[in-house]
């Protein structure tokens, strides 16, 4: 935790409210960024689905997600099974 959150600052003028104001919103919007970033990392197409890669890569990544959509489906009727009354 930081020290701003355990020891309120107490403010003398408008001035230092407004340069505290400032300095808040700088650090939000840098850390907005930052998560904007990390989550578009997420969720963009990995360099093996695009247009320049190789058909064996391409017949790889297929495997794979078919394994897991199999995966899933699995998990799902185990479930299903499971808790059905």
């Amino acid at each position: 935790m930081d020290n701003d959150s355990l020891n309120p600052i107490s403010y003398k003028t408008i001035e230092e409210i407004r340069f505290r104001k400032a300095l808040l919103l700088k650090d939000i919007q840098k850390d907005d960024l930052r998560l904007r970033n990390q989550w578009h990392s997420l969720f963009s197409k990995p360099a093996a689905l695009k247009s320049n890669a190789t058909p064996s890569r391409r017949i790889n990544s297929l495997v794979n997600t078919g394994a897991g959509v199999l995966d899933a489906f699995i998990l799902g009727w185990k479930l299903y099974r499971k808790f059905k009354k």
